[in-house]
């Protein structure tokens, strides 16, 4: 069904308008009659493929399609070749290369001179980020244009005429068919193969409610690639949901990397970090908080296990917050490099030979528990750093109470709310 409901026009493409209608970035690139190459990154069943066809079709360019998964060199060498003949017959080529981010660095850099002599127009489609899997040489050939996930609205368009397409409606309540637009995780084709599924299953006179098109359809996984962007942009906001004091929003995105897959422990170790980085002498309970979580996990397992990993999330979010430590080491450690191997002043080095005493290891170190209140005030920095200042506390104190810490959080969410 997805390959009987592509589209024929650009027009028609759902969900990318910001492309498509006028105005959009390929729509005034058709106005000038050319085109130039071009990166297409999106999640799946946003339409890249499709586009790509209809823009060939739209310049009258000889469209050819490979995909980096099943290509080779020898592969892109009868490509290039082929686009050459048409060249020379007055003809240009539209090279559509599907997951283009799965070639090596050596065989992306073999676009480059058929990019530049304009023996081919590469577009490439790639469902990772860009800047992180493509070569620079070939990103400055090429402009990067983002397909957004379908919403609710394009994917009902895609519902509407698939039943246009089929002459029957599809077999859903109300509750159901909204059910199967979140189910469809923004991807255009699922809609479509799910549509077929539904149709497949239902008898004459049968009306499918959201449970009973749950055992038909099963469960789509959810779109989360754990070593790539999915795993960077969910982690991202788990932390940033936790540095913002939302815990409501910071238990959203931890289920939702439970949901996907991803390891518990992984997720453990990142709540450490975050007590370490955002909460630091704010809490020093929430370090501790986090290590047992994780170790909570480790020793119970899962299910059992997850309910640690929320508990500290929670906690986390609605700590008082203080990355005072987190910056001050980072100064320090800058101070560091920059200054070498240079030795500590002498009067604070131990001197257990004569030699050393000889040389003024240990001479005028003021003990401090022996000074008035045990602070003697001495300098521990070399005499050309004089006393740089690297760690600023907070306004929160070691200590914390539990109730501190709820009219914090409280005090928090009412200006939130009051924003919204």
């Amino acid at each position: 069904m997805a390959d009987r409901l592509r589209p024929r026009a650009l027009a028609e493409v759902a969900g990318q308008e910001h492309l498509t209608a006028e105005g959009g970035a390929l729509s005034r690139m058709l106005a000038t009659g050319s085109l130039g190459s071009m990166i297409f990154w999106g999640p799946p069943g946003t339409g890249k493929t499709t586009v790509a066809r209809l823009l060939a079709n739209e310049v009258d360019y000889a469209f050819e399609q490979i995909s980096a998964i099943f290509s080779g060199v020898a592969d892109l060498k009868k490509v290039f070749e082929a686009a050459r003949l048409r060249q020379s017959n007055g003809r240009r080529t539209l090279l559509f290369v599907d997951e283009i981010h799965r070639f090596n660095r050596a065989q992306q850099d073999s676009f480059l001179p058929v990019m530049e002599d304009g023996t081919v127009v590469l577009v490439g489609a790639t469902t990772e980020n860009p800047s992180f899997e493509l070569n620079a040489a070939l990103l400055s050939r090429a402009r990067v244009l983002t397909f957004r996930p379908h919403g609710s609205e394009s994917l009902a368009k895609l519902l509407l005429r698939a039943e246009a397409a089929e002459g029957r409606p599809l077999p859903l309540d109300e509750e159901a068919r909204a059910v199967l637009l979140r189910m469809a995780d923004g991807d255009g084709r699922a809609i479509l193969t799910l549509a077929e599924e539904i149709w497949r299953a239902g008898r004459a006179g049968e009306v499918f409610d959201a449970a009973s098109l749950q055992d038909i359809v099963q469960r789509r996984a959810p779109v989360y690639d754990k070593g790539q962007d999915g795993h960077y942009n969910l982690i991202s906001a788990l932390h940033k949901s936790v540095r913002g004091s939302d815990p409501d929003a910071a238990l959203y995105w931890l289920c939702r990397m439970l949901d996907a897959g991803e390891d518990p422990l992984y997720l453990g170790r990142r709540l450490v970090r975050m007590a370490a980085e955002d909460i630091g002498l704010a809490d020093p309970r929430a370090l501790g908080i986090a290590l047992a979580a994780k170790d909570a996990y480790d020793y119970l397992g899962s299910p059992e296990g997850e309910l640690a990993l929320a508990e500290a999330t929670v906690y986390l979010a609605a700590a008082p917050k203080s990355n005072a430590v987190y910056v001050a080491y980072k100064a320090a450690m800058r101070a560091a490099k920059e200054r070498g191997s240079l030795l500590p002043p002498k009067h604070i080095l131990n001197a257990p030979t004569t030699l050393m005493r000889s040389e003024g290891y240990g001479a005028g170190y003021a003990y401090d528990h022996d000074a008035p209140d045990g602070f003697s005030g001495q300098s521990y920095f070399l005499e050309d750093m004089g006393r740089p200042v690297f760690y600023r506390p907070t306004e929160w104190g070691a200590e914390v109470s539990i109730g501190e810490r709820l009219r914090y959080w409280a005090e928090l969410r009412g200006k939130r709310h009051a924003q919204d």
